[in-house]
Order: structure tokens, then C-alpha cells, then sequence
């Protein structure tokens, strides 16, 4: 399918409401993000910088465990620091249900969840990894100027923190401000950008639904990981999930967690946001 085809089917079959209709029109933040036609999609700008990467505090987060287990979260040890030496754009929101049928034409996970009024606002769910990179790579082959993919791990949690440290950056007292889990959602996925964005305007950045990143996932990888914009392991047979969703415990909605999933699994609580940057190749 050509670029000018696929935009005419959307504009045909009508988009949903533009990301910033979601969003306070006051929040400068989010005034700022840029807008891609293609899905009629906000990707926000974020800054080169550095961060430290992981739990500092390993006993801080064990105490906030219900069981604590130690074993349960040494994977985010050693904390250690990752240089992101350029910019990114990453999605305001995670990918909603209508974007994906847009674009793929079909209807995944549970059937109740297109029932709903506000269907077209739901993030998208019960996709594989391979799934969302299919997603990706139709945008991709329809689009000279964009190249779209997964987040990496590192890119996630940078910009989940957005400059904060500690477990969370925001307080306990004030997590239902940001985050859709199990204290606050019903049990039930919500629609995109109905709480606070975090401090560099993402919506859903915790809770609401998992999102797949592009790494594979190792237990061990903090103790060997690349100090400039790491990649993750070259090979494993997991994928990583961040994030948390409405169905978690607050122990679970913390920017450090590390989770993962064969990624030929699909959830009804995970889904996916993207990174959008230019194609060098449209410009040779």
C-alpha cells in the first residue's frame, strides 16, 4: 500500500481524537509534542542527558515488596548510568485500539474491550512483540520520511523517570494522580491520557497497561551494559515489559521494574508505545 493510499483510507474511516484534545490544553508540556499525520499520533521531544539506570536503593525497594524477596528484584542491580548522547521522540500515549485497526485492520484482545463507548481511546492489547513490530513495520513500508520501533529498555525508563530518581517520582500519597492499578482502575483498562502526564509530558508512562520494549531480556545484563544508549542483549528468549498496568499492586508501578514474556505471548494487559526518528535512507 502506498503512503498517499494508506493516509486517504484513514482519513476516510476517521481517526479518533487528536492526542492533545486528551490532554489539558493548558499543559505546556504536551503543547510542545509534535504531531505525525500518519496516525494522527503526539511524540514528545525527549532531551539527551544522562541517568542512573536501575535501583540504587535496593533495600528501599525490597521494603516496599509485600513479600520481600530479594531474588525477586536484583535484576535492577547494579544501578550504573546511560548516556543518551542525542534526543528521541516517543509517543505521548500508548498505541490506542483505533490506531491499530487503522492501520492493521483487525481487532485483538478481549472482544468486551472494542464494545466499549470509548473504544477508540483504549490502548491496544493482547498483541504479541512480534505483533506490535508487525504494527510497526506496515507504518514503516508506507512511510519514506519516519522510521518507527519499540522503545529500547533504557530509552523506557529515561524517559519514565523524566529526570526524577528513587523509586518513584512521584509519591504514594500521590499515585493515583499518574497511575491506573488495581487501587484506582476497577480492575479495568482505561482510556489514554485521562491522568497527569509525568514531568516530560507522557500519559500512562505507569499502570494501565504493560508496554513491550524492543530488548531481550537477561537478569544479568545491568552488570555489562554499554554506558552510551544501550541496546540490551543481542539474543535471549524473553522480551522485556515496563511499566505495570490497572490489574498491578503499587509494588509493581515503579519506573525500575523489569518484567518479561516470550514474545510470541499475548496479554490482555499489555501493549506498546513507539519511538518515532528520521529515515536517513529518504534523505540519500
Amino acid at each position: 500500500m502506498k503512503t498517499a493510499r494508506l493516509l486517504l483510507i484513514l482519513l476516510m474511516s476517521g481517526l479518533l481524537l487528536p492526542i492533545h484534545n486528551y490532554a489539558a490544553e493548558n499543559d505546556s508540556t504536551a503543547n510542545a509534542a509534535e504531531s505525525i499525520p500518519d496516525l494522527d499520533l503526539k511524540f514528545v521531544t525527549i532531551p539527551a542527558g544522562q541517568f542512573t539506570m536501575g535501583t540504587t536503593d535496593l533495600d528501599e525497594a525490597i521494603a516496599d515488596l509485600p513479600d520481600p524477596k530479594a531474588e525477586i528484584i536484583d535484576d535492577e542491580s547494579p544501578a550504573h548510568t546511560v548516556i543518551f548522547e542525542h534526543a528521541f521522540q516517543m509517543s505521548q500515549t500508548l498505541v490506542t485500539q483505533e490506531q491499530w485497526l487503522d492501520v492493521m485492520g483487525t481487532k485483538p484482545g478481549p472482544k468486551f474491550h472494542w464494545a466499549y463507548n470509548n473504544w477508540q481511546q483504549l490502548p491496544v492489547v493482547g498483541v504479541t512483540w512480534y505483533e506490535a513490530n508487525s504494527f510497526i513495520d506496515t507504518l514503516n513500508q508506507n512511510n519514506n520520511s519516519k522510521r518507527y520501533r519499540l522503545p529500547t529498555e533504557a530509552e523506557w525508563e529515561y524517559a519514565a523517570r523524566a529526570g526524577s530518581t528513587g523509586l518513584r517520582p512521584f509519591s504514594l500519597m500521590a499515585m493515583d494522580e499518574y497511575a491506573w492499578y488495581i487501587h484506582n482502575s476497577n480492575d479495568e483498562i482505561q482510556a489514554v491520557a485521562q491522568l497527569e502526564p509525568n514531568d516530560w509530558g507522557l500519559y500512562d508512562m505507569y499502570g494501565n497497561v504493560w508496554e513491550w520494549v524492543s530488548d531481550w531480556y537477561n537478569p544479568t545484563t545491568y552488570k555489562s551494559s554499554p554506558k552510551i544508549n544501550p541496546q540490551g542483549p543481542v539474543q535471549g528468549i524473553k522480551k522485556v515489559r515496563r511499566g505495570g498496568s490497572f490489574h498491578c499492586p503499587q509494588h509493581l508501578i515503579r519506573p525500575a521494574y523489569r518484567a518479561a514474556n516470550s514474545p510470541d505471548k499475548s496479554y490482555s494487559i499489555l501493549g506498546f508505545r513507539l519511538i518515532v526518528e528520521n529515515n536517513d535512507k529518504a534523505n540519500q
